[in-house]
């Protein structure tokens, strides 16, 4: 075993792009587990599944690419050019990747898909009730209300 805890590190800076995949489906999927283990609930190991092909498919490529491009854009380690790439990564790379996982993840499967288009449909009361502050968070709280109920959120 010894063997292959050195041969681990050697191998992922041979191959970095897969071993980024792996370790991204890895974390979804593990952090996806215990949500629902801590939720109490019995395991649902479809929604499992579906995040840690989400995470192979979009997250782990998108993030190893957008960094590699952030990084060769904007080089260094000074204390401003790290707050010129967090500030990028929040307004470009965090809004991609949080929609992709939204879309990725999709209805529940349990969620008659009349109930879902009813949620997601924009009628002229949602739209006066709607108060959010513009985020891509506001965005996805109102076409998830139907889950907490039809109120828009107190502020």
């Amino acid at each position: 075993m010894a063997s292959w805890w050195l041969a681990f590190p050697r191998a992922a800076r041979r191959y970095p792009w897969p071993t980024n995949v792996l370790l991204y489906a890895g974390l979804f999927s593990a952090g996806d587990a215990l949500q629902q283990r801590l939720q109490g609930g019995p395991a649902d190991w479809r929604q499992t599944r579906r995040v840690a092909t989400l995470a192979i498919t979009f997250h782990g490529n998108f993030n190893y690419v957008w960094l590699r491009l952030l990084e060769r854009a904007l080089p260094g380690r000074a204390p401003r050019t790290v707050l010129v790439k967090v500030l990028c990564d929040q307004t470009v790379g965090g809004p991609i990747a949080l929609s992709a996982f939204y879309v990725g993840e999709g209805p529940s499967p349990t969620e008659n898909i009349k109930d879902v288009v009813a949620c997601y449909s924009l009628s002229k009361r949602h739209a006066k009730e709607q108060s959010g502050d513009g985020t891509v968070k506001s965005m996805f709280i109102f076409f998830r209300r139907k889950e907490v109920g039809d109120r828009p959120p107190e502020k």
